[in-house]
């Protein structure tokens, strides 16, 4: 039984390395790929109509939907941590035997973080 106690952090840490590898270098292959993709899509652009304006026209759209989604994720982001700092608080308060009355308050952390993230996707972030 000690054999095996002892394997099992070193295999899992194997796993993790590995796994992490992968997923890095899957990454770099998808990032290649969609750059590859985009250069053709700006050559046939340029080819098909003659010119580099809708080239760019082509460039600045793909930058304006890279902007909404991320602003999106911003907004999506901020609501899921406001809700989960409405949940902690309500759980922290059903606590009955809590070390302290006010440990519901330790919820208004992540409240108040996802109210600024989305304070900030909604009113204080550039515009495009």
């Amino acid at each position: 039984m000690g054999v095996i106690a002892l394997f099992i952090p070193i295999v899992s840490v194997v796993c993790v390395f590995t796994f992490v590898a992968i997923a890095v270098w899957l990454g770099n292959r998808r990032k290649e790929r969609e750059a590859f993709y985009r250069s053709e899509t700006l050559k046939r652009i340029t080819e098909a109509q003659g010119g580099a304006s809708s080239a760019i026209e082509f460039l600045r759209e793909e930058d304006k939907r890279a902007w909404r989604r991320k602003v999106e994720g911003q907004k999506l982001g901020g609501l899921i941590t406001m809700a989960v700092g409405i949940s902690m608080m309500v759980f922290l308060r059903m606590i009955p035997d809590a070390a302290s009355e006010n440990a519901y308050y330790v919820g208004l952390v992540p409240l108040l973080i996802g109210v600024v993230l989305v304070v900030y996707a909604y009113f204080l972030a550039p515009k495009e």
